[in-house]
């Protein structure tokens, strides 16, 4: 029985949120993963939280260490503050993060008991908090990507970026969202993928970034410039090229990123061919494969930019657009061959003017007169005078 109850595989604290409504105070944001793959954000105080630990270690008195403290494998949290400053908050993410990780990694009896699974079931008031017709709207603090970073290297206080729905977009899963144009939506997450983390009022979940637009940039400022160098990466899933400008590759395959764009198709080289290769299928040579990273082969690939219809951009500008034939022309092995063949021309170049060099007849130099030439030539002058 206990094998079919859908339990929680991952959670991951995205960061909290200050806000003023009761009354100023602050929640906590987690992402929750469930084993149905289903992904959802939901948002708790520390009092509620600290307060889940109490009940859970009464629920296990031995792995909690209340009988013998060797035994203990519930991991430590502190009791909450009378008053919880900023300071507090940022500074306790760190060991929420540990805290929770530690706990999903423990015996399925804790892991995946009711207590723990109910305390993350997604809340009316996480889908709807009563902020949302607040005047002021909360604050938000992001967790670094570098869970090593000390508190003092936290976002914030920051407002979630806010972008503009290009065209419209039907949900293919309970964990996506649906966007009609010119709605406006909070990225909370961005992901490499192509697929961002977003909330509208009291609606959240994963749209293609192919979508969406930045408010105040129109030419993607924040996307990385092309490194021809090229970075290697494997082939975590094989993909069959649908357009001409795609490349198709088996799962295993050694190949270099050259441009990583935000829409999560990155352009790929493969020996001397490059083309869009779903970055949610690549990993980068030497990184471990992530739990969460290996349930991406069960979900398709974002929508590309190119292939979405009736693009209404506010900017009315055009994405800067690369052609594959500046990426072939910029890659090092090109710049290489053309290097060699530059050489190898100047080099017989070189040969051929040495050549004509040496085969061009110089001028004729007259002989040096012997000495019995120059005495016939005086004593022929000494003749003449006397004659």
């Amino acid at each position: 029985m206990g094998e079919s109850i859908i339990y929680i595989r991952h959670i991951e604290l995205l960061g909290f949120e200050k806000r003023f409504f009761p009354s100023q105070h602050y929640v906590y944001m987690f992402l929750v993963k469930w084993q149905d793959l289903s992904e959802k954000v939901v948002y708790r105080k520390f009092t509620e939280i600290y307060e889940f630990h109490k009940v859970l270690k009464e629920m296990f008195p031995i792995e909690s260490g209340e009988i013998n403290t060797e035994n203990r494998i519930i991991p430590h949290l502190s009791s909450p503050k009378w008053f919880d400053s900023q300071r507090a908050t940022e500074n306790r993410q760190n060991t929420l993060s540990e805290y929770f990780s530690a706990l999903i990694n423990l015996p399925r009896k804790i892991s995946r008991c009711v207590h723990v699974l109910d305390f993350f079931k997604v809340r009316p008031e996480d889908l709807n908090p009563t902020t949302a017709n607040h005047p002021k709207k909360p604050e938000t603090f992001l967790m670094p990507y570098d869970s090593k970073k000390i508190a003092t290297d936290i976002t914030g206080p920051i407002i979630l970026q806010t972008y503009r729905v290009i065209a419209d977009y039907e949900k293919n899963s309970s964990t996506e969202m649906a966007m009609k144009v010119g709605d406006i939506v909070d990225v909370v997450e961005k992901s490499e993928s192509g697929w961002w983390f977003c909330q509208q009022k009291n609606k959240r979940g994963w749209v293609p970034a192919a979508y969406l637009e930045p408010m105040d940039s129109p030419d993607e400022a924040e996307e990385q410039e092309p490194n021809y160098a090229g970075e290697l990466h494997v082939v975590r899933k094989g993909y069959t090229a649908a357009q001409e400008d795609e490349i198709s590759l088996k799962e295993g395959e050694t190949i270099e990123v050259i441009h990583k764009l935000l829409d999560g198709w990155w352009v790929v080289r493969k020996d001397e061919i490059t083309g869009y290769y779903p970055s949610m299928y690549l990993q980068k040579v030497g990184e471990e494969n992530m739990t969460e990273n290996n349930q991406l082969r069960n979900k398709a690939a974002p929508p590309r930019r190119s292939s979405i219809s009736n693009i209404k951009s506010i900017h009315k500008q055009s994405r800067k657009q690369i052609s594959q034939e500046t990426y072939r022309r910029n890659s090092v092995k090109y710049m290489q061959s053309r290097k060699k063949l530059k050489n190898k021309f100047l080099g017989k170049t070189n040969i051929i003017e040495e050549k004509n060099e040496n085969d061009e007849p110089k001028p004729a130099i007259p002989p040096r007169p012997s000495k019995d030439l120059l005495l016939i030539r005086c004593s022929e002058s000494t003749k003449k005078k006397i004659q």
